[in-house]
């Protein structure tokens, strides 16, 4: 089972990227993060032309979750168990026998706004989701746009970092107090060593091929489901097309 994630920037801007990438893969199932788009004018069409099942829950211009998969989604909720259910940010789906929950997580603006307290309390809100629905020998993917670098390795220049909301000290330790649930990360248990990124600023320019990226996008899986993933890698090809997001695609390969 092929399982994706991607932070498309706009959905309706990258679904060509998207619809590319879909031929060239033929994923499972692809979570996609910041869909910009309202749920009466997603464009399920196309997805649906090229053979995939397709559940979302967005708004305009901001947020937005949305799942691809080439079996039809049993269990589908959106957002978390309490208030506010932010559910342009959460989407949990059954794909066959593996539950799914693709996650945009909030960004923070900066670590002296409100909007980064929120940030941080929204990591222990879904970690308080986990542990409410599932148990360790399910079969889960947490997916998604987490919004944070773990650790140095994540960052191409952690040095410059420490007060991003991205890298700050807080937020990196509310992530894993979320993925102490028992989620493995399953690209680094393939890909140990520094260098990895999924996320490349516009701003700077050829930044993939300088190297100068974060890795901010995840597929953690539960104990049970991580003993089982094959593989894991970024694939850059998305984030040099003409019209990229700032964003690539990460994808696992796990042995069901």
């Amino acid at each position: 089972m092929l399982i994706a994630t991607f932070n498309a920037n706009s959905i309706r801007s990258r679904m060509d990227v998207i619809l590319r990438w879909l031929a060239d893969h033929k994923p499972d199932a692809l979570c996609i993060q910041e869909t910009k788009v309202q749920d009466a004018e997603f464009p399920r069409r196309p997805i649906e032309d090229a053979g995939y099942h397709v559940v979302f829950k967005g708004q305009k211009a901001y947020n937005g979750v949305a799942l691809l998969s080439r079996t039809p989604p049993a269990e589908v909720s959106a957002g978390l168990d309490d208030e506010p259910r932010d559910e342009p940010r959460l989407l949990h789906a059954k794909i066959g026998p593996v539950h799914i929950v693709n996650t945009y997580v909030p960004q923070g603006r900066d670590i002296h706004h409100e909007m980064y307290a929120y940030k941080l309390a929204w990591f222990g809100r879904l970690r308080r989701f986990f542990d409410q629905r599932f148990k360790k020998t399910d079969l889960l993917v947490w997916a998604g746009d987490l919004n944070v670098a773990a650790e140095p390795i994540d960052v191409h220049s952690p040095e410059l970092y420490g007060n991003h909301v991205c890298y700050h000290e807080g937020a990196r330790d509310a992530f894993a107090k979320c993925r102490a649930w028992g989620f493995v990360d399953v690209f680094r248990k393939h890909h140990p060593e520094p260098g990895h990124y999924t996320f490349f600023d516009y701003r700077t320019p050829d930044a993939v091929n300088k190297g100068v990226g974060w890795r901010i996008d995840y597929l953690l899986a539960s104990p049970a489901l991580a003993e089982k993933c094959t593989g894991a890698a970024i694939d850059l090809k998305p984030r040099l097309e003409s019209k990229p997001s700032d964003h690539t695609v990460l994808m696992a390969e796990f042995d069901l």
